[in-house]
Parts: structure tokens; sequence; C-alpha cells
């Protein structure tokens, strides 16, 4: 079992994306690695740490170099890989429960922003500008590069929600209207009436019901 988990680990970065990225925001497609929600019985895409680290290298968040030693450390401390999914997963639940409260224009639980908050603060304690480009970038610092940072890779997620709820775009994030499926996303369109969180998943299915529906009427 260990041997194929580092055979895992040593070509992760050369595997096709593993998630469906549609949101067009880092948080929001965090949010949506629980699929399925609306039907009960939804389908947890975060069932395993190496799943949480595949996401975090679809996104961006770690390289594939850093993806590798990420597999390595958690194979050396499994318990403190599975403290950290299950506070992933902790994280994602808070953050759907804000964002789903501000599109029904519900209150905020508290509970829930609280604990955002709490990461919040946790993340901006290792945040600092470093020289990059001729310009400057933000760093995050062990990020994904010592062990012990299994957590590290958690801080962008927590940073994109907390710029997209203290911005004039927070009014456009949507659910999909697939009633089936609901996940968020921003809407960038020019009218600001997109429907779908893909035109290629729900998008066309419901283009595809709608056609034989047609067909049966006429």
């Amino acid at each position: 079992m260990a041997r194929r988990r580092k055979k895992l680990h040593r070509t992760i970065g050369r595997r096709p994306p593993l998630f469906e990225l549609t949101a067009g925001v880092l948080c929001l497609d965090f949010v949506n690695t629980l699929d399925n929600r609306p039907t009960g019985e939804p389908k947890e895409l975060l069932a395993r740490y190496g799943d949480l680290v595949r996401f975090a290298e679809d996104t961006g968040i770690l390289t594939p170099a850093q993806a590798d030693r990420s597999f390595a450390w958690s194979e050396a401390d499994p318990e403190e890989a599975q403290r950290v999914l299950r506070a992933a997963v902790e994280l994602r639940e808070a953050m759907y429960a804000v964002f789903s409260a501000v599109i029904a224009k519900r209150a905020v639980p508290a509970s829930a922003l609280a604990l955002l908050n709490g990461y919040i603060q946790l993340a901006a304690k290792h945040l600092s500008l470093t020289p990059a480009n001729g310009g400057f970038a933000w760093q995050y610092d062990s990020y994904g590069d010592s062990p012990g940072g299994f957590e590290t890779m958690l801080w962008p997620i927590v940073r994109s929600a907390a710029e997209l709820l203290a911005s004039d775009n927070l009014p456009f994030v949507r659910t999909c209207s697939s009633e089936t499926c609901q996940w968020f996303f921003l809407d960038t369109s020019k009218n600001h009436r997109r429907r779908w969180c893909s035109m290629k998943l729900c998008g066309n299915r419901a283009k595809v019901r709608n056609f034989y529906a047609r067909q049966r009427e006429g």
C-alpha cells in the first residue's frame, strides 16, 4: 500500500486535472468540492488528504513539486494529514454557510463567520510581500516547503473568500440553476444572467432535456 502511495505522489504532477473548476474564484471552487448537495446523497470530493492535495495542485496553490512533498509528509504523519483534512472540510462547510446566506439574503451564521475569521487571522500572520517580476507578490512563509506546513494550502482559499466577501463582486455570486447541482460561481457575464455552473456540464444537459421535451410536444 505504501509503495502505491509513493508512486501516486511521484506521478501526480503529470496527471490531468482531477477537479472541475467552473466557479471563476478559488474559494467557490473549494466550496464546490461537495457535489450533489441538493440530492440528499452528496458526493464528497475531498474524501482523502490526497484529494485536498490534488485540489491545491489543480488550482495552482501548490506546484507539482510541493504536492509531491505534501504526499510524502502525509505518509510520514498520517494523523496530522487527517486532522488537516477534517479542518479543510469544516472550513469548506463554514464558507458554504456564509455564501449561502449571502445569496439568500439571510443573516450570516455567527459560528460560520467566526470560524472563517479565525482562519483569516491565522493566514494573515504568515503573509508577506516578496519581490517578483519587477514588482511584488504575496507570499506565505513555509508555504508547502517544510514539514508541518500541511495547513498552509488552506490560506490562499481563505484569503480568496475574504477578498470576495469584501468586494463589489459579492452580489454576483450565484448558484447553478440545476436543481441537482447548485454549485456556486461568480457571474462575470456582460448582463449578469449566467444560469449554469458550466454550459459544458449542467447547461448542456438542460439544453438536451429541453430539446427532447419539445420533440415530445411536437
